[in-house]
């Protein structure tokens, strides 16, 4: 690393820096009484196995170890009695500003007291490769130059006067169910370990604080003054903690060197909305589980898609139907790498199993039981609070499209086809070859009856047309002129039952109920993009599918899904609008739309799965990869056209 990259990490930051928090803002609070910050205003961190998040008070409330989708340790976003690690000032629980680091993963909080202002930096920790004597039996894809570090670290600085600081840690492995026992570890007051009868987790707490145990709870107090400065790092597995605030901050700065660097291999375009773009990137190397190149849908389960609803999921899974757009943003800012190992985790699930799944486990695993946690009432009173996710084996007829559009892809930036190409070209045109007649669960996974959806039927066509342009590729030209033959019955009967009577696409054969799935039609290049049903098709759904112009997937009761409630917009489908209004042509309208929705975004430019049109308030599981991945896309998209560039 470079060591002048990122020199004096604390420098400057003092009051009025990064994103000023306000009350009235978009993403406010979830109500006057609760105890829950809103969902948009976590912090996220990662290290490339573990995920964590922030709330604006100080609090991890949420973290799993020693995977992203492990049971937590921190469970406080799902209930208040499930652990949290919390340092803060002792008479303050909301500062006065928040950021991340530019160009990084690390976050900081400022808080300003009566007394003096203390910031705050949080990190999971990344190092130099470790695993020179013993390799690692978890990494799949190539070794690269760093790797986790298995430690969460905060820091804690007095920029000015003085500020007594509280630290509380208390674990609660197994999603809230196992209390630990903290134990000194050595002769002195600044580590222990912590460990669960039931629970095969152990964490090991350093700092250069005095540390007391209390049953469960590891506490510290302490008045730091100007310019004196302590460490926390929480660490487990093999982990090497560091032991001095000196090699704390030097690996803060490592870390920081590491993630800036990565995001110099990017291309972004010198253009305004670059930052949301960079933010996007990052957030999505975050949810990248380094291990296997499996990308996380989101880094939490059952957060609310309806405020005290029960249309709650986990989302700690891989969908293969991600595995396009993962593609076509990585490549599109340069991300190549990341692009092929995610795409190489596609190719195993693909050629290991006969019938492909729709999602896997971040190790390939397919059983994905699903059950819940009766013991947590779930964020802000949402219940049930689900583990696993019974889509895992749903019949969902988009899933060999998706695989084989990102081959098409994929050979399109690198011009190579290894040899596993050609038998999984064979077994997924076969699958979408019998299945594209019958009815399936459709890409919002509706847990009613099955239905013959307009976006399945389209995505199966997608499997027949790629299959056809790769087989020429081949040169297997016989079969070519079969899957072509093939793709055109598709699409000629999506034509004459999908269409109602103003020419547009509605979202199953027999019904005239509009669905945001079909934006995907001039996306793919089902029909060109100025075909009049295709026109007539955005400006539908730009229309009267819409609320405050934020699009939703479908009306609820225009579509048996399974689930009572109300859900808020679909902020994928926002942007998925945009990318279509600029590819027939409405690039104005495509830009407004992209200026509100990024004017949407959380305090720290994440987005959540769902925004409430009424309150700009963020619901669903968060970050939401999807949603970031669908914000490259449009953005892109709208630069692109203002700018006369091509794709």
């Amino acid at each position: 690393m470079c060591s002048g990259a990122y020199s004096g990490v604390y420098s400057g930051a003092g009051p009025g820096e990064g994103s000023v928090m306000t009350s009235g803002t978009p993403t406010g609070a979830v109500s006057a009484s609760s105890p829950f910050p809103p969902i948009a205003d976590y912090g996220f961190l990662s290290d490339g196995e573990v995920t964590a998040l922030v709330a604006p008070g100080g609090s991890v409330e949420w973290m799993g170890v020693p995977r992203m989708d492990s049971p937590s340790v921190f469970g406080a976003i799902l209930g208040r009695h499930a652990g949290k690690f919390r340092i803060a000032p002792a008479d303050r629980r909301v500062p006065d500003s928040r950021r991340y680091l530019p160009g990084t993963m690390i976050l900081e909080t400022s808080w300003g007291t009566a007394t003096g202002w203390l910031i705050v930096r949080d990190v999971l920790l990344m190092g130099p490769w470790r695993h020179q004597k013993h390799r690692s039996d978890t990494h799949q894809r190539p070794p690269t130059d760093y790797d986790a570090e298995n430690v969460l670290l905060r820091t804690i600085r007095c920029a000015s006067g003085e500020v007594q600081v509280v630290m509380d840690c208390e674990p609660i492995p197994d999603y809230g169910l196992h209390h630990v026992r903290w134990d000194y570890t050595g002769e002195s007051y600044t580590q222990g370990v912590a460990r669960a009868p039931g629970s095969d987790v152990e964490l090991t707490l350093t700092s250069d604080m005095n540390l007391g145990f209390e049953g469960g709870r590891a506490t510290a107090r302490t008045l730091l003054k100007e310019g004196e400065q302590r460490f926390v790092a929480l660490s487990w597995g093999d982990a090497d903690p560091p032991r001095t605030f000196a090699d704390a901050y030097s690996r803060l700065t490592w870390t920081a060197h590491h993630w800036q660097h990565w995001l110099a291999r990017g291309s972004f375009p010198d253009h305004p909305w670059r930052s949301y773009l960079q933010r996007s990137a990052l957030t999505l190397k975050g949810l990248t589980y380094a291990p296997t190149g499996a990308i996380i849908a989101a880094a939490t389960t059952s957060l609310p898609e309806t405020p005290q609803g029960n249309r709650n999921y986990d989302y700690r899974y891989t969908w293969v139907r991600d595995s396009t757009f993962a593609l076509w943003g990585l490549y599109t800012l340069g991300f190549d790498w990341e692009a092929i190992d995610f795409f190489a985790f596609v190719m195993d699930v693909s050629e290991r199993d006969g019938e492909l799944q729709i999602m896997y486990g971040i190790g390939g695993e397919k059983e994905l039981e699903e059950y819940t946690l009766d013991h947590l009432p779930g964020y802000d009173g949402a219940r049930p609070v689900r583990v696993g996710n019974a889509a895992h084996d749903q019949r969902q007829h988009d899933v060999w499209g998706a695989v084989l559009d990102s081959v098409y892809l994929h050979n399109k930036v690198h011009h190579h086809l290894d040899e596993r190409v050609w038998p999984l070209l064979q077994s997924l045109t076969k699958a979408a070859l019998t299945h594209w007649r019958e009815p399936d669960a459709g890409i919002w996974e509706v847990r009613g009856p099955l239905q013959h959806f307009t976006s399945s039927k389209i995505m199966c066509w997608v499997a027949l047309d790629r299959g056809a342009r790769l087989a020429r590729m081949l040169g297997e030209t016989t079969q070519a002129v079969e899957w072509e033959r093939a793709a055109e019955e598709i699409r000629q009967d999506v034509l004459e039952h999908a269409v109602d009577e103003r020419g547009v696409l509605t979202q199953a054969y027999g019904s005239n109920a509009l669905d945001a799935s079909v934006l995907l039609a001039p996306l793919v290049r089902f029909l060109p993009p100025d075909d009049p049903r295709i026109k007539a098709t955005v400006l539908a759904i730009a229309d009267e599918l819409t609320a405050d112009d934020l699009v939703l997937r479908y009306r609820v009761e225009e579509t048996d899904d399974g689930f009572t409630g109300e859900e808020g917009t679909f902020t994928i489908c926002s942007f998925w609008l945009v990318s279509a209004l600029v590819e027939i042509g409405e690039v104005s309208r495509a830009r407004q739309l992209c200026e509100k929705l990024l004017s949407l975004a959380g305090p720290l430019q994440l987005y959540a799965e769902e925004i409430d049109p009424h309150t700009g308030k963020h619901l669903g599981n968060f970050p939401q990869a999807f949603t970031h991945l669908a914000l490259i896309n449009a953005v892109m998209h709208v630069i692109r056209a203002e700018t006369g560039a091509t794709a």
